[in-house]
């Protein structure tokens, strides 16, 4: 079997598909009898170890991110390649040039709703596009032969948009690099922090959907007992005196240090599509405070954490009061085999797999929305 992936949303700072993608083709590459391909934008045509560039101009002040504006060398590496089967992961011009090739190669097409377009847009640009754009996104989505949504919420907004064969896949955590083994004891003197602080992390860009305000509100109300680090690119220069700023994009091995040595995250973003940080976390050995919004509700549960009201820091400031009351290091415990033993990367590959050979018409069969 031949699986080729297909997409725009790769780039060196780049999150959650970014690390999906490049833990399906480590594990696609071990497994026999699978070849996996892997196109992304880049500057120029080239090939290594069968991840493909496909050349596409540079976004302005995009963060090393790509924008692919001709159909054809899209196409034409996939009919070069053959696969049997295509996997989407944007809704943009690459999602065209999969569904344009399927036409040549008579191979189905699986389309992966890793974001919420409308909501993107009208966050954006305001309610008078959003329409326009559930018109385009059901179009598109109604186009492949398999629809993959992170979570029952995603999955849920596609057939309220009359997108049908949709089917949930929640994504993984590399249980290897997020491991309460990261843990650095001597990360608080570093802070500056003595060991009676509860030490909080939030880790992501500073982008408005992530609503960074209601956690410096948060920590403005618990107080020095308390502190948080923010870690990632275009984090807020002004912050309260019990927060601590790292400015930048980090690698995966850094930000598990930093929250394998926390004591809970921090997360107040209510449009979450699937929530990966929350796994980082959680495989790290500390539970959530997050709000019960987006996703949230359908990977924390009691056992690993806490859900507070979204858009309202006092809720917050509450539930991170209500998590070291009641012994946080045992939640953390709980985290950890909870996404060891629902969220390993061998788990959804295997999932992945069985989608595959579904629409390749082999007898592996799974229910639609589930």
């Amino acid at each position: 079997m031949h699986i080729a992936d297909i997409t725009m949303f790769y780039a060196p700072a780049s999150g959650g598909v970014r690390t999906y993608l490049d833990a399906k083709h480590r594990r696609l590459g071990i497994k026999p009898g699978i070849r996996h391909s892997l196109l992304i934008p880049g500057s120029s045509f080239s090939e290594q170890d069968g991840l493909y560039t496909v050349p596409a101009p540079a976004l302005p002040f995009g963060k090393g991110y790509r924008f692919p504006l001709r159909l054809a060398p899209w196409r034409n590496v996939l009919q070069d390649l053959q696969p049997d089967l295509i996997e989407v992961g944007d809704p943009y011009l690459t999602a065209w040039a999969a569904l344009d090739a399927r036409r040549q190669l008579d191979v189905p097409v699986i389309g992966f709703y890793h974001s919420d377009l409308p909501l993107l847009v009208r966050n954006r640009m305001g309610n008078w596009v959003t329409n326009n754009v559930e018109a385009y996104v059901s179009k598109l989505y109604g186009n492949f032969d398999r629809v993959l949504a992170p979570s029952r919420v995603m999955a849920d907004k596609l057939t309220g948009l009359g997108v049908r064969n949709v089917f949930v896949q929640p994504l993984g955590v590399d249980l290897q690099t997020f491991n309460p083994d990261a843990r650095d004891p001597g990360l608080r003197a570093e802070l500056g922090l003595d060991e009676n602080t509860h030490l909080l992390i939030f880790a992501g860009r500073g982008s408005k959907e992530k609503n960074l305000p209601v956690l410096l509100d948060c920590m403005n109300r618990l107080g020095c007992r308390y502190h948080l680090l923010l870690v990632g690119s275009s984090m807020p220069t002004a912050v309260p005196p019990n927060v601590t700023v790292i400015d930048q994009f980090c690698p995966a091995a850094h930000v598990a240090r930093l929250m394998a040595s926390a004591d809970a995250l921090l997360h107040a973003g209510d449009q979450e599509t699937f929530g990966l940080v929350l796994l980082e976390a959680m495989a790290s050995g500390i539970p959530v405070v997050a709000v019960a919004a987006g996703a949230f509700e359908e990977i924390v549960n009691d056992d690993c954490g806490v859900l507070c009201a979204p858009n309202n820091p006092a809720a917050m400031a509450s539930a991170v009061r209500e998590l070291f009351g009641s012994g946080s290091a045992g939640l953390g415990k709980h985290a950890r085999l909870h996404v060891e033993q629902h969220y390993a990367w061998d788990t959804v590959v295997n999932s992945l797999l069985r989608h595959y050979h579904a629409v390749l018409g082999s007898q592996w069969p799974l229910t639609a929305n589930g």
